[in-house]
């Protein structure tokens, strides 16, 4: 490398690369070099390119050290020379990738920086990169044209050659004003200034020229290099162009969907842009005007307090405050800092909310959950009349009739005979009573008269006094009947109470009193008998197996409650009921298909609403899609106990589109299962002739 370079060495600049201070702000005023480079205990780490910084309006003087620093460059991009560099072709690329090269002497110290200009003219003088250079060119996708002091072409690459489509011999050694545009030129040479983004087109070529002088180091200019883009390049380039104001266009599209007011501002508080959606009643003026004023101005006039912008500019962090406004508004503002590679605070994105009426809205529904307290607490003194169809679900008349009847004697403390199939619910009936009547509020006690032996049933009912027998409690116990004293004892399955123990109920319901085994101290008790059986007691006492005078005695007010089979109507809605409970158990949303319910409701029910509840159950164990249908709901059911179903009619058609789509359907069916037309036409009764014919239809029309 020739000594020339070392001529045209420029000396480094440097400033405390930090924010502390303004040491580095005084070290500015008398810099001229278009290079600053900042450092930290004296290591140079990054530079900044001036000339992008300052205008004729701006000069390095009205410089910041934050500006410097939010467009600081990183060194390690930069090329380094030093007296014994391998020249090489990635080593030229690093040299072309940034506007400096720098020095280093023998013993690796920096000395200094050269322009890329002047060091690729150096390469161009040395014999020994010839082919090096020659390679880098014909690599460059970019024509490249070096003109030296004489505007003579003295060397290009293949590629230019191509988009000017000439070849070597034509251009070598021409005037390089002959091929290209030769004012432009002149001027490059005449005033040492780059000219960019030239279009020159002739009737052999179209292309986008760039003029680019050669400096010696006396600062005259020497040469130019010409850079030559095809204009299918700029072509892309220009698409680039199109697809970045596509984008500057859907951010802008996207900001005037969003709800909340948004503004960017930049380090210093300027406000760069905002959203179409603000809040305009918050500020002085129209936020277009605002666009490029300080808005951190607005709170020194007692605009609003506090200035969300300022506070993250200072904690340079993110700042969530509520502000408010001399007018008495309540503005919710989120600041967010952005920062640069080198942790400098270039923006500030914030996001405000209008919640003055969210304020409103929370302090009256604040009074609201109050007054709703104090209302649930005076309520829960009171007797709630509706708690009975909490848990009897229905919607038929039959039920309505029956609790219409449990209204009426609630205010009563009649004997209660409730009688029905297994499963209908005459437990639920029982509550209900208890629920309505003026006992509510003491016990109401349950007990299966059917399930437990006769001497245990006897003790469990009438109690027994202390030593009473061998192994009873030393303390005596309480039957039923004394612990459910002024509330209701529910006698389930009545029917199946032992004759002996028959004599011992009729003289407690006569006398009001019970006498516990092993006692002869009679013991007065105040207690509703309802009972519940699902036999028919009149043949029970025709065949001498139950009390006829108990049977009168119980038989006060009689309810009998039907079948599930008698109140299809109850049926979905039963269904729906415990299918929802089964959903908010194990936090699933199962529900129903229209056929599914249709067929449940067709059912027969034997089991009554305990086989429902069962059904129910299992379907929503091992149901695999969150809809269950007919189809599914099919494979558990008995098919022999299923009524006749009815079409599902969800609008009003005309009858011969329903009967079509009806006899559609049933021949469909029934081709499904008995996959012959003969079998088929046996169960749906008609024809084989009009199964086929109509079959064939059918598949044709699919």
């Amino acid at each position: 490398m020739s000594q020339t370079i070392f001529d045209k060495l420029r000396p480094i600049v440097t400033v405390e690369g930090t924010l502390q201070g303004e040491v580095g702000s005084r070290k500015l005023v008398d810099h001229h070099d278009p290079y600053l480079f900042l450092s930290n205990n004296d290591h140079v780490y990054a530079y900044v390119d001036l000339k992008r910084l300052t205008t004729q309006e701006i000069t390095s003087q009205d410089l910041n050290m934050e500006q410097i620093l939010s467009n600081a460059i990183s060194i390690e991009k930069i090329g380094v020379f030093n007296p014994n560099q391998t020249i090489s072709v990635p080593y030229i690329f690093q040299i072309l990738g940034e506007p400096i090269v720098l020095v280093h002497d023998d013993h690796h110290e920096l000395v200094g920086y050269l322009r890329r200009e002047d060091m690729l003219v150096e390469m161009f003088r040395d014999n020994h990169n010839i082919n090096i250079l020659k390679v880098l060119l014909a690599s460059i996708p970019m024509g490249i044209f070096v003109v030296d002091h004489q505007q003579k072409v003295v060397n290009c690459n293949d590629s230019g050659l191509q988009m000017i489509r000439s070849t070597v011999d034509k251009v070598m050694g021409a005037n390089a004003g002959s091929i290209f545009n030769g004012e432009h030129l002149q001027q490059v040479f005449s005033s040492g200034k780059t000219i960019l983004n030239q279009i020159h087109i002739t009737d052999k070529m179209g292309v986008l020229v760039d003029y680019s002088p050669i400096e010696h180091s006396d600062g005259k200019v020497d040469g130019a290099i010409i850079i030559v883009q095809d204009l299918p390049m700029v072509e892309d380039m220009a698409m680039e162009m199109e697809t970045v104001k596509n984008l500057n266009r859907d951010l802008n599209a996207i900001l005037s969907t969003i709800y909340d007011e948004l503004l960017v501002v930049d380090h210093r508080g300027t406000l760069i842009r905002h959203s179409d959606n603000y809040i305009r009643d918050f500020w002085l003026e129209d936020l277009h005007q605002l666009v490029g004023k300080n808005i951190l101005e607005l709170e020194e006039k007692g605009h609003f307090s506090p200035s969300v912008t300022r506070m993250v500019l200072e904690r340079k962090e993110k700042v969530s405050i509520v502000q408010e406004t001399n007018t008495g508004k309540k503005i919710l503002a989120i600041g967010n800092p952005i920062f640069n590679d080198y942790g400098g605070l270039m923006r500030v994105v914030i996001a405000s909310r209008d919640i003055t009426e969210n304020t409103k809205l929370k302090t009256e529904l604040q009074q609201t959950k109050e007054i709703t307290q104090r209302y649930k607490q005076e309520l829960s003194r009171l007797k709630n009349k509706t708690d009975p169809s909490k848990d009897i679900i229905y919607c038929s008349a039959k039920m309505q009739k029956i609790m219409i009847q449990i209204e009426k004697i609630a205010s009563f403390s009649s004997t209660v005979l409730i009688q029905g199939e297994s499963g209908v619910g005459k437990e639920l009936i029982a509550r209900a009573i208890h629920t309505e009547s003026n006992r509510s509020a003491k016990p109401f006690l349950t007990i299966n008269c059917g399930s437990i032996p006769e001497n245990l049933l006897e003790s469990e009912l009438f109690g027994y006094a202390r030593g009473a027998f061998t192994g009873a409690d030393v303390r005596g116990k309480q039957g039923y009947f004394e612990q459910a004293n002024g509330g209701v004892l529910f006698l389930d399955e009545i029917g199946d109470m032992p004759f002996s123990l028959q004599v011992k109920l009729l003289r407690v319901l006569q006398e009001n009193e019970v006498v516990p085994i092993g006692s002869v101290t009679p013991i007065p008790i105040n207690v509703q008998i309802v009972a519940a059986t699902n036999k028919d007691l009149k043949q029970l006492v025709e065949k001498g197996s139950f009390r006829e005078d108990l049977y009168y005695r119980i038989n006060v007010i009689p309810i009998h409650v039907p079948p599930l089979c008698e109140r299809p109507e109850d049926i979905p809605l039963l269904a729906y009921h415990t299918l929802q409970s089964l959903n908010r158990r194990y936090d699933k949303n199962y529900h129903f298909s229209p056929g599914a319910l249709n067929l449940l409701e067709n059912y027969s029910w034997p089991g009554n609403i305990r086989e429902l509840q069962n059904l129910i159950e299992r379907l929503f164990v091992t149901a695999d899609e969150d809809v269950i249908n007919e189809d599914f709901v099919g494979q558990f059911m008995i098919t022999g106990e299923v009524k006749r179903s009815r079409p599902m009619i969800s609008r009003i058609i005309p009858l011969s589109e329903a009967k079509e789509d009806v006899e559609e359907q049933l021949i469909m069916l029934a081709m499904k299962k008995y996959k012959t037309t003969t079998k088929a036409a046996k169960a749906l009764g008609i024809s084989q002739s009009a199964v086929s014919r109509k079959y064939k239809k059918i598949l044709e029309c699919e």
